[in-house]
């Protein structure tokens, strides 16, 4: 499996909504969703940038059957995310042997 990069753009997004998607994906059984390796949620002056790494596009596309309908159900702008091959990785707890 290659790692892949998942941006989403969510102009108009508020913090209470992506709060709320949040726990609408437990609700639905996903507290640690599958393939997930790293998310990261910033408000930003026309609404949220989210960060993913997963372990696949695949897993990724799995998990958006969950997401997908939680997206609409908070009525949050439909956005296409950018999906992109991980090049590089750097964890900074880690240390090399």
């Amino acid at each position: 499996m290659k790692k892949v990069v998942v941006q989403f753009d969510f102009r108009g997004m508020t913090t209470k909504q992506y709060d709320q998607c949040w726990v609408e994906i437990r609700k639905a059984g996903h507290a640690h969703p599958k393939g997930l390796l790293h998310h990261y949620g910033a408000p930003v002056s026309n609404g949220m940038l989210i960060v993913d790494i997963w372990e696949s596009a695949e897993r990724f596309e799995a998990f958006g059957k969950t997401l997908m309908p939680i997206l609409e159900k908070l009525q949050i702008p439909k956005t296409k995310p950018n999906i992109l091959p991980l090049h590089y990785e750097y964890n900074g707890n880690l240390v090399a042997h």
